[in-house]
C-alpha cells in the first residue's frame, strides 16, 4: 500500500483539490490519512474551516492554509492514523443506559448465574422497598445458562419481591422474566393467578404444568408485558432520559462514533427520547449524527394508527437528528430457537414470525410514501425472505430500506437485496462463535444455516451495501469499539474472553473481508444508510470534518494488534469532541 502512496498523493494534490488555497483553515492535521475515497484512500494532512474539510493532499499543498496565529496546527506523523468518524448502523444504547441511569437490576450474563441473580434481586427488592419503588427492571441473564441450571419460575421471584413489579430482560432482549405483580399488571393474569391472556401475537407466554405463567416470556410477548405491566412515566423521567443520552453520547464518542442509529428510539412505549434529542441539538449539547427509529409491535391494534405517531416523528428531523424511520421486528433470534427460518429447527418448529409478509408490504409501502425508511430486524432466512419479498413489492430504492442483524440470507436474495437498493446492518461481531457454542448452535439451529453466519464478503461480491452495528447492549463481553469489529470482519476471530493470548477460532472464514472494505462498512457505507453520504462518511473537501485520531495505522499494523487500536480523539464538524 505504501508503495503508490505517493504517487496517489501527487495526483490528488496536483489539481483536484486546489481551489481552496490561500484560505487559513482553522486546523491543519499532517499524519498519514486513510479517507475513505476510493479515487484518493490515503493523503498526509488536511485542512478544516468553518467545520468541513478544504483541503486533503500532501503536506507541502497544506502550507498554503496555515496561518500564524490562526491556525492550530496538529502533527500526527508516526503517532497512528487520521480516519474518518464511524457510523454505528444499529444499537441500543439509549435503552441501555436508561437501565444505567434509573439503577436497573443488571446482570452479566457471562458471570452470573441462577444463584446470582437471586443474590442480586433480593439486594434490588431491598434497595426498591428503602426508595419506594412500585418496580424492578433489568436486563442482562443468560437464557442457555438459565435453561440448564433451571429457569427462575414466577413464584420463586414472588418470594424474592412479592409486592413489587419485576422484569427482567435477557442479554439478546428477546426472552424476559417477570414476577406475578408484573403479569397482573399487563393483564396476563388475575389476582388469583388464572390466566386472562394466554397468547400474544409473535410471541409466547410459557406456562407451567398447571397451564398458568410460569414467568417466561419471549419475543413479542416481552413487549407486550413490559408496555403494560411497568409504570414508564414513573421510570423514564425527563432527568433520566437526558443522563441517559448524554452518558450514551459520551461512550459512543469515545469508541470513535459519530453517528448512531438507535434501534428503538419509543423505548419503553413513550417518546420521551425524541423530546430529549431535540432540546439538546437545539442546545448545540449533540455532537453525533443521531437517527431515530419508531418501533412498534406486532401486539398493536392498529398498524395505521401505530404508523401516523411514527409519522409524527418527523417534527423531530432537524439539525443532527433523523427520525425518518419505522422499525419492526420480524422474528428472533436463530441460536434462541425463535428467528425464522425456511427450514425447521432439529424439533420441528419454525421459529416465530411477528409480521405476515402482505402486513410487511403493505407498512414499507404506505412508510416509503411518507419518506421514512424501514428498519427492519430480520435474523432467519425466512425472516430476511419475507422482508425481501415486501420491499420489491412495495418499497421504493431511494428509501434505502434496510435490513438489521441478518444471519443468513437466501442465495437467491442477494441480488435482489443490490437490485432494490437494500441495506444491510450487519452484526460483524457475531461472525465470531465462542468455541462451548459450536456444539450447540448444531444441535439447536437447522441445519442448513447451523455453521453458517452472518455472511460479509458477499455483500461486497453483489454489489450491497453492508454497514456494521454492535447492538449494544444485547451483546455483554463483546468488542463495541470498531477495531475490534475490524479484526473480527478480516481475521473472523477475537481475543478469546478471560484467556490472555488466545483467539476463538474462525467460524465462515469464506466470507472474511479485508481491511479497506471493513473501513467502508464502518464509515461511508454507514453515511449512505442514514441518507448523507455527500456531506458525511470519509474525508473528502467539502464534506463536513467528521474523523478520529487513532494510535495505531490499521492497514500496517499486524492484523491481530488491530483490536488494540485507541481513539486518541474524535472531531465532529471540526470540533473535538472527545
Amino acid at each position: 500500500m505504501l508503495s503508490n502512496l505517493k504517487s496517489i498523493i501527487v495526483l490528488a494534490s496536483a489539481g483536484l483539490l486546489a481551489a481552496g488555497c490561500n484560505k487559513a483553515a482553522d486546523t491543519v492535521i499532517i499524519g498519514t490519512v486513510h479517507t475513505a475515497e476510493e479515487d484518493m484512500p490515503v493523503a498526509e494532512a488536511i485542512a478544516i474551516k468553518d467545520g468541513k474539510f478544504i483541503y486533503v493532499g500532501d503536506k507541502a499543498g497544506v502550507k498554503d492554509y496555515i496561518k500564524a496565529g490562526v491556525t492550530e496546527v496538529i502533527d500526527h506523523t508516526g503517532k497512528g492514523m487520521v480516519m474518518p468518524g464511524c457510523f454505528e448502523g444499529h444499537a441500543h444504547y439509549l435503552m441501555g443506559n436508561t437501565l444505567n441511569c434509573m439503577d436497573g437490576l443488571m446482570l452479566n450474563p457471562v458471570e452470573d448465574d441462577v444463584n446470582t441473580f437471586f443474590e442480586k434481586l433480593k439486594l434490588a427488592y431491598a434497595d426498591a422497598k428503602e426508595k419506594g419503588k412500585s418496580y424492578i427492571f433489568g436486563f442482562g441473564w443468560n437464557y442457555h445458562t438459565f435453561l440448564v441450571q433451571g429457569m427462575p419460575t414466577r413464584e420463586q421471584i414472588d418470594a424474592v419481591c412479592p409486592d413489587v413489579a419485576v422484569f427482567i430482560h435477557d442479554s439478546e432482549g428477546h426472552k424476559s422474566l417477570a414476577n406475578s405483580v408484573c403479569l397482573r399488571n399487563a393483564g396476563i393474569i388475575d389476582a388469583e393467578g388464572n390466566v386472562l391472556k394466554g397468547e400474544i401475537r409473535g410471541g409466547k407466554i410459557s406456562m407451567d404444568a398447571g397451564g398458568k405463567p410460569d414467568g417466561l416470556l419471549l419475543e413479542q410477548a416481552v413487549a407486550y408485558v413490559r408496555n403494560r405491566g411497568l409504570d414508564f412515566d414513573e421510570i423514564l423521567t425527563d432527568e433520566v432520559a437526558t443522563h441517559a443520552a448524554l452518558l450514551s453520547q459520551q461512550m459512543l464518542l469515545a469508541n470513535g462514533y459519530v453517528s448512531y442509529m438507535d434501534g428503538w428510539s419509543n423505548c419503553f412505549g413513550n417518546s420521551r427520547y425524541f423530546d430529549v434529542a431535540g432540546k439538546l441539538d437545539a442546545a448545540g449539547e449533540l455532537h453525533i449524527l443521531l437517527g431515530m427509529t419508531y418501533e412498534f409491535d406486532s401486539s398493536c391494534d392498529d398498524v395505521d394508527a401505530e404508523l401516523a405517531r411514527a409519522f409524527e416523528g418527523r417534527k423531530y428531523t432537524k439539525g443532527h437528528v433523523n427520525a425518518n424511520y419505522v422499525k419492526l421486528f420480524i422474528d428472533g433470534t436463530v441460536e434462541g430457537g425463535t428467528g425464522l427460518t425456511l427450514e425447521p429447527y432439529p424439533d420441528g418448529h419454525p421459529g416465530i414470525a411477528n409480521w405476515e409478509e402482505d402486513e410487511v408490504a403493505d407498512i414499507t409501502g404506505k412508510a416509503n410514501a411518507q419518506g421514512f425508511t424501514m428498519h427492519i430486524h430480520t435474523m432467519g432466512d425466512g425472516a430476511v425472505h419475507r422482508a425481501v419479498n415486501a420491499f420489491a413489492d412495495r418499497g421504493t430504492k431511494e428509501a434505502r430500506n434496510t435490513l438489521v442483524h441478518v444471519r443468513n440470507m437466501p442465495q437467491e436474495d442477494f441480488q435482489r437485496v443490490a437490485d432494490n437498493g437494500v441495506a444491510v446492518v450487519s452484526g460483524i461481531l457475531w461472525h465470531v462463535l465462542p468455541d462451548e457454542m459450536w456444539e450447540v448452535v448444531k444441535e439447536t439451529a437447522p441445519a442448513s444455516v447451523a455453521l453458517k453466519s452472518y455472511p460479509m464478503k458477499s455483500y461486497f461480491d453483489n454489489g450491497i451495501v453492508m454497514t456494521s452495528h454492535c447492538d449494544f447492549p444485547a451483546t455483554s463481553g463483546s468488542p463495541y469499539d470498531p477495531f475490534g469489529i475490524m479484526e473480527i470482519a478480516v481475521t473472523g476471530s477475537c481475543p478469546y474472553p478471560g484467556r490472555p493470548g488466545e483467539f476463538t477460532r474462525p467460524w465462515w472464514p469464506e466470507e472474511l473481508i479485508t481491511r479497506e472494505q471493513a473501513l467502508q462498512a464502518l464509515t461511508i457505507n454507514g453515511a449512505w444508510q442514514m441518507h448523507c453520504e455527500n456531506e458525511r462518511g470519509s474525508i473528502k473537501v467539502g464534506k463536513y470534518a467528521d474523523f478520529l485520531l487513532v494510535d495505531k495505522d490499521v492497514f500496517e499494523c499486524p492484523v491481530r494488534d488491530i483490536h488494540n487500536t485507541k481513539v486518541i480523539a474524535t472531531y465532529f464538524e471540526g470540533r473535538q469532541v472527545y
